[in-house]
């Protein structure tokens, strides 16, 4: 089965959580014989803030770790059926142009043999709504939505039984705990500041607890204004800036714990939606503590991590976890073995390759 995937951007993880995912899966979809081209648009606002900050060198990571990915680009003008070309399946991403969904949507309309899929890994259709609605998806035979309660939105819309739960997962041929352990220190968090999406959240469930527990913090991320910046440093915050996806298995191999601090709509409007740091962060196998949310899907089990319902509690696990070796122990090992065993990018491409056949695809038709 040919698999074309419209991405904002495949080299670039810029502030791009999407790229984590898209790699990863695309990668399991090529090891299964099923030939996989990534398409982004000249320009793209992610690759153009990476190469603004760090040059060409900012693509190496990628360059290195997914040597086998297709990457494409094409400009504003192309026509997307005609970059399709003999898809069996196509995927857009939410972070696109409207007019190149609804060029698309409009080809499949007219006959184009390709299934056409929208991909959803984001809150917008609760936080600005009108900003998916602008999407003409008429011609679209379905929607992946990255949990349960986003899918629910699509359903409302109108979607049915067109609409699939496809979470994030782990890479895990990137991510996984490291060949041979060695000196752990602290706390690490790798996440961008949010855009004021969780800044009393940061403060009372990282920053002030890393403190209190007498845990050195080390963060990596982007796009934290002045502001931001002063509050790391009241609270002794080690700031490192950007870092490339493919370097948190090595990040996370040096520190002790990190923390998992939900944005405040993957809390109250689409609860159930860890993102994919959660994923991510156990299959390095080291023990995270997280800020409240509903896992209602129980995609984890008890032990996998410790929930922290506020700060005072936050602080108390993480003096744990410094002391207790056995603790921390514990969490890893529960921790890989449901990423193991449920959340791996290997799991989302059979699930994507079941839902392909819904829509009856052969799924060895084009395979290689």
């Amino acid at each position: 089965m040919n698999i074309v995937y419209f991405t904002h951007s495949l080299q670039s993880c810029w502030n791009h959580g999407n790229a984590h995912f898209l790699r990863g899966v695309l990668r399991e979809l090529a090891a299964l014989g099923h030939p996989v081209r990534a398409l982004e648009p000249d320009g793209a606002w992610s690759l153009e803030n990476l190469l603004r900050d760090h040059g060409e060198a900012g693509l190496d990571p990628f360059r290195k770790h997914y040597p086998d990915l297709r990457v494409e680009t094409y400009a504003a003008d192309a026509d997307p059926a005609a970059l399709a070309g003999a898809a069996d399946l196509v995927i857009v991403h939410e972070w696109n142009d409207p007019a190149l969904a609804a060029r698309l949507g409009q080809a499949r309309k007219q006959g184009a043999r390709f299934r056409l899929l929208f991909h959803d890994t984001h809150h917008r259709a609760v936080s600005d709504p009108e900003a998916i609605r602008a999407f003409d998806l008429s011609g679209f035979d379905g929607v992946l939505a990255f949990g349960e309660t986003l899918s629910e939105v699509y359903r409302r819309w109108g979607w049915g039984d067109r609409v699939w739960t496809w979470h994030e997962a782990a890479d895990t041929r990137l991510f996984h705990p490291p060949a041979q352990e060695g000196d752990r220190e602290g706390l690490v968090w790798i996440g961008n500041w949010g855009d004021g999406e969780r800044t009393e959240e940061l403060e009372r469930f990282l920053f002030r607890p890393g403190r209190d527990a007498g845990l050195p913090l080390d963060i990596y991320g982007v796009r934290y204004p002045a502001e931001a910046l002063a509050t790391l440093a009241a609270y002794g915050v080690r700031y490192h800036g950007w870092a490339p996806n493919a370097a948190a298995p090595d990040i996370f191999a040096r520190h002790l714990a990190t923390v998992h601090v939900p944005r405040r709509f993957y809390t109250t409007m689409l609860p159930g939606i860890p993102t994919i740091r959660v994923f991510e962060a156990l299959a390095c196998g080291i023990p995270l503590v997280s800020a409240p949310w509903d896992d209602s899907e129980t995609l984890f089990r008890p032990g996998d991590f410790l929930f922290a319902r506020d700060g005072a509690e936050m602080t108390t696990h993480l003096r744990d976890l410094s002391n207790d070796p056995a603790l921390r122990a514990s969490l890893v090992a529960h921790g890989l073995e449901t990423i193991r065993a449920r959340h791996t990018c290997a799991h989302r491409a059979q699930e994507l390759l079941s839902i392909a056949a819904t829509l009856g695809l052969n799924l060895g038709a084009s395979a290689a």
